[in-house]
């Protein structure tokens, strides 16, 4: 019977020209999908490379001027600006921190239109106050990016929806579904192979269209094995639960108009609706402090120590011997005072800004012990870490530059409180930045999805006995 029906569903499939159909739909989608992902990596490089080639291009000038005030030649530039100062160099000549994105970003925008994806830390600049953010359009950040990631999760569960709705309604409504009651197979059984028949086919044709589209782009897919058949197991098992709805449908619902609306019922229940609550309910239950009570601290806090500025320099020269080795006491300037006054509202502030991340910590915990409720949160969490774009890897790179800052600005310390210049042979030793990949490769989202859809193929039969109790012939 298998056989049977493998070779008319076939011949099905091809008379209703669904398979070249969907071949079409599907290259057509997942081509421009990746497409528009290479195009936003593309312009995220082209974005950090110009960064960097200004640096190049200001350090070549810093560099020319150095050389200039070590020969005792006079240079037009502003007094403050010229870079045998640390200051100077610390504040106009800062270094790029840049996050480079990963071989397979395209697959998933992510966070990554909502974050900035270089900063130029400077030793004048507050850790807390960097700035990751950008202006977005509000329409894309309703509606997503059209990317791999959006084709997967929102479109392809509607076209399996038109591909597996009517199956056994069909059948019904076109009078042949007693024939098939007659034969030596059970309803659940042959709704089952028919479902898994056209997993089957849709499974084989999303399998080359992401060859086809991974090639097109210049992407050896077998050279990024790992990522690639995690890519592809990861929409196997999206689509099997998906199939495993079709199926419970299928069975339980009865008419095609019915099992339609059934299926786009569930499309929005576990593709908007529940993504959208347990959000809702996240910033609900750990809602983020005041931005504006924080600033307001912020500047309270830089006005007192403001008039404290020469005690506070005296405590922080007490702490830190080994910067009082000449006699500073005359020739404490502004940024003596400024830089000693930084690492104390830095301490001070410490409370509010890690009351900031404790609570987003707390928000990112709770979608995590709830998204086995909705397989779209799992998919697409996953495909942001193999993008690397997903909120960890933006936390991470947070986390990286602000450590940067740091290091930054201790490296001019040591010339700033010993009075000491900025020279040629102390630019090979500024300090660079290099991005580290937040989060590793998660693959086991890809057996959590399997199980489920298995539960659900489960439940189908349990569901088809109540409906063989009844007389399926009867239903709808």
């Amino acid at each position: 019977m298998l056989s049977y029906n493998f070779k008319y569903e076939l011949k099905l499939l091809l008379r209703s020209r669904w398979i070249q159909l969907l071949s079409i739909i599907l290259l057509l989608l997942f081509g421009f999908a990746a497409l528009n992902g290479t195009k936003k990596v593309e312009k995220r490089n082209m974005d950090i490379v110009a960064a960097k080639d200004e640096v190049k291009e200001d350090d070549g000038m810093m560099l020319k001027l150095l050389d200039s005030v070590e020969r005792g030649l006079e240079v037009s530039a502003s007094p403050w600006t010229i870079p045998t100062s640390p200051m100077a160099v610390g504040n106009y000549h800062p270094r790029v921190a840049a996050m480079e994105p990963q071989p397979m970003a395209f697959i998933a925008t992510g966070q990554a239109d909502l974050f900035t994806h270089y900063v130029k830390p400077k030793v004048s600049g507050d850790d807390f106050a960097l700035n990751f953010t950008e202006m977005t359009s509000p329409v894309q950040l309703l509606f997503g990016s059209f990317d791999l990631a959006f084709v997967i999760i929102y479109l392809l569960p509607l076209l399996i929806i038109a591909f597996s709705y009517n199956v056994l309604s069909s059948e019904k409504e076109s009078g042949s579904l007693r024939l098939l009651a007659a034969q030596p197979i059970g309803i659940q059984n042959w709704v089952l192979q028919k479902l898994g028949l056209r997993f089957f086919w849709l499974s084989v044709l999303v399998a080359v269209v992401l060859i086809v589209v991974f090639l097109a782009l210049g992407i050896n897919p077998f050279a990024q094995s790992v990522t690639f058949f995690g890519l592809l197991g990861l929409t196997l098992a999206y689509m099997l639960f998906w199939f495993a709805l079709a199926f419970l449908v299928n069975l339980w619902v009865g008419s095609s108009a019915k099992n339609a609306v059934a299926l786009l019922g569930l499309w929005v229940v576990f593709v908007l609706l529940v993504p959208s609550v347990l959000n809702q309910l996240g910033n609900t239950l750990y809602p983020m402090p005041s931005r504006t009570l924080m600033i307001n601290e912020m500047r309270g806090l830089k006005a007192e120590v403001t008039k404290k500025a020469d005690e506070i320099l005296d405590n922080y020269l007490r702490d830190h011997p080994e910067y009082a080795i000449n006699d500073t006491t005359q020739t404490r300037g502004f940024y003596h005072r400024y830089m000693a006054s930084q690492k104390l509202i830095k301490e001070e502030l410490a409370p509010v800004v890690n009351a900031y991340e404790e609570q987003l910590q707390k928000q990112q915990n709770w979608i995590g012990r709830f998204k086995w409720i909705s397989p779209a949160i799992i998919v697409q969490e996953s495909l942001n870490h193999m993008a690397g774009t997903s909120t960890k890897d933006y936390e991470s790179y947070r986390k990286q530059v602000a450590a940067f800052a740091h290091t930054w600005r201790e490296h001019f310390m040591p010339f700033l409180y010993n009075n000491r210049e900025f020279s040629q042979k102390d630019y090979p030793d500024l300090p660079s930045f290099n991005y580290e990949k937040g989060t590793q490769l998660q693959l086991g989202t890809i057996p959590l999805l399997f199980l489920i859809a298995v539960g659900l193929f489960g439940l189908g039969f349990l569901i088809s006995k109540s409906v063989k109790g009844q007389g399926i012939l009867n239903q709808g």
